[in-house]
């Protein structure tokens, strides 16, 4: 089968690859219909050592059921399925706590001997726990925003839980990305405002007001600050969903984020160190995000894509085939492209 290979530093290969198999009775072959570049893959593509033999990329992926393991029930061959971007088995104790992805029998796409999801096919390790059915066809236009329930709507999602955001609460959200507009979406549908979004690129923020922002600051830094203290009163906001990952973001965050309120970081951090001292002590500010455990937040936000209420497949603007995967990479890198889609 054909899949997608990364072998350092902006060298992305379509290759030749094993095929797909069953290889634990708990596994089950997805054919790819939908796969995604994914933000976080760009991380790997500015920076990654030369790899030999390469690492297979992509973790957000939708497919029909090929073939199943005699562990897997709930599943029929010719399934609709999509996949959190990590496996789990979703019985362990971290997976009923709703910590999927820490699943003490789970892992990741692409490592390890697993494919990546943006290939023709992936052998899906613990597959009765991790594929969701979905009740369309492979022709469904709701494609693109169920694709989205694997990883970035979700993310966006994730950020809103974690800062506990409800009705009327204020949230100013960081970032003009994929993940940051599906933390827009996500505000949105659960009642937040006003909803501020920081970002500069207009296209993308336009975007976000069409998703629920009420407000966009295209300034950084301290004028960024000043402004987002201007439109609350100078008390800033609740909650910041922080969707960036870079130190000038959190700073950003510390800086808008209310006394008492509560900065949920999703973008993953491109530093080590960060301005934690005893100030965020005196004004009782919770830090908090992480990895979204996808898995679970499928079931509950799923009827709203399906009954048409949130569209969060919007966030792609562009499509590509296997071929031109690597052409899909150079377009996200270079801001040409805000979230690409993978049609095998």
């Amino acid at each position: 089968m054909r899949a997608t290979v990364m072998y350092g530093a902006g060298d992305v290969r379509v290759e030749q690859r094993p095929d797909a198999t069953v290889r634990q009775p708990t596994d089950a072959v997805v054919r790819v219909v939908r796969s995604a570049i994914c933000g976080s893959d760009l991380w790997a593509y500015g920076s990654m050592p030369p790899s030999q033999p390469g690492r297979p990329m992509g973790h957000e992926f939708l497919g029909v059921v090929e073939d199943l393991g005699a562990d897997v029930t709930g599943l029929q061959r010719g399934d609709l399925v999509v996949t959190p971007f990590v496996w789990a088995d979703n019985t362990c104790d971290f997976c009923t706590e709703g910590l999927h992805t820490s699943c003490r029998h789970g892992g990741r796409y692409g490592l390890n001997g697993v494919d990546g999801g943006q290939g023709e096919a992936v052998g899906v390790p613990q597959a009765q726990g991790t594929l969701v059915k979905l009740p369309v066809g492979e022709d469904s236009a709701l494609l693109s925003s169920l694709l989205t329930l694997s990883d970035v709507f979700c993310v966006g999602h994730h950020a809103c839980r974690t800062a506990r955001v409800e009705p009327r609460t204020s949230v100013t959200v960081i970032g003009d990305g994929a993940v940051g507009l599906s933390a827009v979406l996500a505000a949105k549908r659960l009642g937040a405002e006003p909803i501020i979004l920081m970002g500069r690129h207009k296209a993308r923020t336009d975007l976000g007001r069409e998703f629920g922002a009420t407000d966009v600051i295209a300034e950084r830094g301290p004028e960024g600050i000043e402004r987002v203290r201007e439109l609350t009163g100078g008390d800033g906001t609740h909650a910041v969903l922080e969707c960036v990952g870079s130190k000038p973001a959190l700073e950003m965050a510390l800086g808008v984020v209310r006394d008492g309120g509560a900065i949920s970081r999703v973008g993953l951090p491109q530093y080590t160190e960060g301005p934690l001292g005893p100030d965020l002590v005196l004004r009782n500010i919770t830090i908090t995000g992480g990895a979204a455990p996808a898995r679970a937040y499928i079931e509950e936000l799923l009827p709203d894509v399906l009954e048409g209420r949130i569209e969060p497949g919007r966030v792609f603007d562009r499509t590509v085939s296997l071929d031109q995967v690597a052409d899909g990479y150079r377009a996200m890198a270079d801001r040409e492209a805000l979230k690409v889609l993978i049609q095998p």
